[in-house]
């Protein structure tokens, strides 16, 4: 072997080693910590429809029970990427480990997979908190019908306790969340034409007593009422009654074997 592949060997090796050593390394991930000046937040919602409104940087904190299901909702827009931290600390002992989770939903109420963090950790009776994370994709500013990639509008959290021994049920916990939104800005070309959210119409309440509507007597005909309406439902349904009957005389006929004498 010459030494001429192994220079050329040899520095490309140093050539790699310099360009990985000039690479810029990641920054490390920093705590989330609330706007200066936010209102901190003192319930929470305990259905999709009652959730909470929230701001990034706002403060969450409730007293709370285990068992309960907790909500709140927070607006997103294109080029977010959301990081979600909760603590639940457990003022009095327990009898056994429970484990404990953080969901994130869209407005479709489709559910959210989290890029990083504790979302579902398990913590033993002797602990006094656990902490719970989770770090979702980048608000995209537009996406294919059938993906479930992030769009902009409003998302849900949803924190709750998913396995425990039964004493501890109902026992006080105090819930600590927040959520910060850091702005990448979008790299998409498309637009989303209105937000993610769920279309709702809500009813009206009734004050007073319902009062039924008055009989006229010349709509009241006897009989006929009884009558149904004899529309095409009807009319295919008799005429396939009569076809099923003329097929099965007919193939009576066929098949009957004469009677010997």
């Amino acid at each position: 072997m010459t030494r001429a592949p192994i220079v050329r060997t040899g520095a490309a090796l140093a050539a790699a080693g310099l360009a990985l050593l000039a690479a810029p390394t990641p920054a490390a991930a920093t705590t989330p910590t609330p706007s200066p000046g936010a209102t901190p937040v003192t319930r929470a919602g305990t259905s999709f429809l009652t959730a909470t409104g929230i701001a990034a940087g706002q403060p969450v904190r409730v007293d709370a029970s285990i068992g309960d299901f907790l909500y709140w909702s927070f607006p997103a827009t294109a080029g977010q990427r959301h990081r979600i931290t909760a603590s639940v600390s457990f003022p009095k002992t327990r009898s056994g480990t429970s484990t404990w989770t953080v969901e994130v939903f869209d407005g479709l109420r489709r559910r959210q997979a989290c890029t990083d963090g504790a979302q579902t950790p398990t913590v033993d009776a002797s602990a006094g908190t656990v902490t719970l994370g989770c770090t979702l994709r980048q608000v995209r500013s537009w996406a294919e019908p059938w993906s479930a990639d992030p769009l902009p509008g409003t998302y849900y959290l949803r924190l709750s306790v998913v396995d425990l021994p039964e004493p501890d049920l109902g026992l006080p916990v105090d819930v600590e969340l927040l959520v910060s939104a850091d702005d990448d800005g979008s790299r998409d070309d498309g637009k989303l034409n209105a937000p993610l959210t769920p279309v709702t119409e809500a009813g009206t309440v009734l004050t007073g007593e319902p009062t039924a509507a008055p009989v006229d007597a010349e709509d009241d005909s006897g009989f006929a009422d009884w009558l149904p309406d004899l529309g095409s439902r009807w009319i295919w349904t008799t005429v396939g009654g009569v076809l099923a009957a003329v097929a099965g005389v007919v193939g009576f006929g066929l098949t009957r074997r004469p009677r010997r004498a």
